[in-house]
């Protein structure tokens, strides 16, 4: 009588066999199933002519089962090695298309790994820097601090007809301290509370948990600095920050690139416009009404203004609106100049078709135009997602090097890309979508009045053939395609 271990082995010996076939190639998988059973049965029969049943024989009868896993293996890395990609993926558009979205799932990773890219496709910065002016003394050429903090407080108090909203900051070095024991000089810009929602710039990680101490002032760290001296921490919000001996909470971190006023600050420190302290002088900016706007014809306009003891004072209010394009517009536009220099870079002509050439039935000339179409848009995404990630990691956003940058990397990748996409449908059989192959050369050249000479290819599939005028002629300019009809099937019958 068998024991159990004798037993539970003899039954884990056939699955065995039949979990190690499922590692051999489909072709071969019966054949070898059928093959290891049969070893399996010619070893069971040797075992019971010399009548020996014991636990060591059914050890190695299940010793010999488990030796099919190195066989199956070595089968699945022979047929790996000599792996040739099936004939109806051979230049299918199957695998042109795959490749396309291979190559957009690439450059789409890349712009959202990419820290500049996300920030420039989070934040809102159309309505940025919109109707801000900065005003400044007319007679002072430089972009110094020309207004004082009491003509500021006289502009805010009162009513204006050209601006409906004032913010002032002045610029400091003021040591910081960044962690427990760290110090360092930095560029300080006291400003009022009202700064960055009068700029219309949004602040990351604003909308996180502030701190429950209510007495302490609003600061706002610049892009480098926290990613320099905070290590990119993104619950640095509610943190307090030490400068100069005081308090501030940590309210949130400028956008990288948003930016464009005089001075390179590390931190701002917001305040209301009471704190503004008296007699000292720093850069006032405006936002226009709507009867400022009209106004404002021109990026830089004089104003008359009226200081203490009723002086005039002269002034200038330079625009900080650069009505930088969205960026979908600057991708339109670089889409419709590759358009227009698509035709002097590459023939956008589909080829003719011969005289004794069978017509295209409708529905195929639609796949035909639409497998066309579908490369022209994943090119077109393509160009998208690759221009406007160059454009953020290599300029300032939205600057006028970054729209540049834009603009021409969009109208050159679009204009390759479509260039390719013409070249390439130039060489697919029109009824398979398959590129022709195996060319031939045909004719000779001093020939060229009496017959035709060039290159001949065909569609794999026996559907078309492919006529290239080696020297183009009145009567042979372009190529032609020879649609073959079904007396050619004998040929192709694999």
């Amino acid at each position: 009588m068998k024991s159990f271990p004798q037993s539970a082995l003899k039954a884990l010996q056939k699955p065995a066999l039949d979990c190690a076939s499922l590692l051999v190639p489909t072709s071969l998988r019966s054949d070898w199933r059928r093959e290891w059973r049969a070893e399996l049965w010619h070893v069971r029969q040797a075992c019971n002519l010399t009548g020996e049943v014991s636990w060591q024989v059914e050890r190695s009868i299940t010793y010999f089962c488990l030796g099919a896993f190195p066989d199956a293996l070595c089968l699945r890395w022979h047929s790996w090695k000599g792996f040739t990609p099936p004939e109806p993926l051979r230049g299918s558009p199957v695998k042109c298309i795959l490749s396309l979205v291979a190559t957009l799932a690439c450059f789409y990773v890349i712009s959202i790994l990419t820290p500049s890219v996300r920030t420039a496709r989070r934040l809102a910065w159309n309505h940025a820097y919109a109707g801000v002016v900065l005003i400044r003394n007319a007679e002072v050429t430089s972009h110094a601090a020309t207004i004082s903090s009491r003509q500021f407080q006289g502009w805010a108090a009162g009513k204006s007809k050209y601006f409906d909203g004032f913010a002032f900051y002045r610029i400091a070095q003021r040591p910081v301290q960044l962690w427990s024991s760290q110090r360092k000089n930095c560029k300080i810009a006291y400003a009022t509370s009202n700064l960055f929602s009068l700029l219309g710039v949004p602040l990351r990680f604003a909308s996180q948990t502030a701190s429950s101490d209510e007495n302490l002032r609003d600061a706002v760290l610049s892009d480098r600095v926290w990613r320099k001296d905070f290590d990119a921490d993104p619950n640095i919000v509610g943190k307090v920050l030490h400068i100069h001996g005081r308090g501030f909470r940590i309210a949130g971190v400028a956008p990288r690139g948003s930016w464009r006023l005089p001075e390179r600050i590390d931190v701002w420190l917001l305040e209301p416009d009471s704190a503004v302290r008296a007699g000292s002088s720093g850069y006032v900016l405006a936002h226009l009404s709507s009867a400022g706007a009209v106004e404002m014809w021109a990026p830089r306009v004089f104003i008359k203004a009226y200081g203490p003891h009723d002086s005039e004072l002269d002034l200038l209010g330079v625009s900080l609106d650069q009505k930088a394009p969205p960026p979908l517009s600057v991708f339109l536009l670089g889409v419709l100049l590759a358009f227009f220099a698509l035709p002097a870079t590459a023939s956008v002509s589909m080829s003719e078709y011969g005289l004794i050439s069978h017509k295209l039935t409708w529905p195929t000339r639609l796949r035909r135009w639409g497998f066309l179409g579908a490369k022209a848009a994943l090119v077109l995404i393509i160009a998208y997602f690759a221009s406007f990630d160059l454009a953020c990691a290599y300029a300032t956003l939205f600057s006028p090097l970054s729209v540049y940058l834009h603009l021409s990397s969009c109208f050159l990748i679009c204009l390759a890309g479509l260039s390719w996409a013409c070249r390439d449908q130039r060489q697919r059989c029109p009824v398979c979508l398959r590129r022709v192959t195996h060319p031939a050369q045909v004719g000779l050249a001093s020939q060229t009045f009496l017959g035709w000479s060039g290159t001949e290819l065909i569609c794999a599939g026996g559907h078309t053939l492919l006529h290239i005028p080696a020297l183009p002629t009145s009567w042979f300019s372009v190529q032609r395609w020879l649609v073959l009809d079904g007396s050619w099937d004998f040929l192709f019958a694999r």
